[in-house]
């Protein structure tokens, strides 16, 4: 498994597509992925069923991510949302993710009540606070890379969110996201700016403000993290839909057959026969 500063030296935009369980992280193992983003609004849509305004804490955070780390071998970046909290819970926080296996612990501005970045309604918190919050998650981790998040152009514009991104990478962190950018124009802005002095991620979200684009455009264009953090989550939510509705109408999930796995072939994914094998070691 190549280390993520190594994946982000590579040529090609970084592809990491968003998890929020085990079983999700599994699935994109299998499907090929070099790296994992584990999804702070997916973890409050499937862990909570309620939306990303800022219900989840960073013990479930980190209890979900040690269980990610624990099955699959792919480094995970974090969503470690405001850091829960002020400099010394953003310094508790991203030791517990250290513990837990991050890789890359992302750090946003954005102030409370807390929205999602492509949710109206957003307040960010002074350049001086995040810039402390950044610092102090600089001093509190060991190898884990630190990610600087700005949520400042829906509320201030492109100019201060660009001039908020330069004041947090002279802080020394290791790569910058600007959120919610709202066009190409904007993003080659950006990446004008900033992609020849340090890791840009650009956010994929079906539906939210910005132009949804493959990794190879992003990556054309300078950026060199994509992430799609809750298109897993939308597309499990879809499918769940379908799979109720049918069963509550039809009494039997026959209908749907072709579109599940069955018993043996869900067990083949998550690796039964194997687990079962090494246990018989023991016996």
């Amino acid at each position: 498994m190549a280390d993520l500063k190594s994946l982000l030296a590579r040529p090609q935009a970084l592809l990491a597509p968003g998890v929020y369980d085990a079983l999700t992280a599994l699935l994109a193992e299998q499907a090929g992925f070099d790296a994992l983003y584990l999804s702070g609004a997916s973890i409050a849509y499937t862990r909570l069923g309620r939306s990303d305004i800022g219900l989840t804490t960073a013990t479930e955070v980190a209890d979900t991510l040690a269980r990610i780390t624990e099955r699959v071998q792919l480094p995970v970046i974090v969503d470690g949302d405001t850091g829960f909290g002020n400099a010394l819970n953003t310094q508790r926080s991203v030791r517990a993710f250290e513990r837990a296996g991050a890789a890359m612990v992302q750090l946003e501005d954005r102030g409370f009540p807390k929205r999602c970045g492509h949710l109206d309604g957003k307040t960010v918190v002074p350049v001086q606070e995040m810039c402390g919050k950044l610092k102090a998650a600089l001093d509190a981790r060991d190898k884990t890379l630190v990610m600087a998040r700005t949520d400042a152009l829906a509320i201030e514009g492109l100019d201060a969110a660009l001039d908020r991104a330069e004041r947090y990478l002279e802080c020394g962190v290791d790569a910058l996201f600007i959120e919610a950018l709202r066009s190409p124009e904007q993003m080659r802005a950006a990446c004008d700016r900033f992609a020849s002095r340090v890791p840009l991620l650009a956010n994929m979200v079906e539906g939210g403000k910005t132009p949804v684009l493959s990794a190879a455009e992003l990556g054309a264009l300078g950026f060199r993290i994509v992430i799609f953090p809750g298109g897993a989550a939308r597309a499990v939510a879809h499918a769940m839909q379908r799979y109720y509705g049918t069963l509550q109408r039809e009494g039997t999930t026959a209908s749907l057959r072709g579109e599940m796995l069955d018993f043996d072939g869900l067990n083949a994914v998550i690796g039964t026969p194997e687990l079962l094998a090494l246990g018989k070691r023991y016996e």
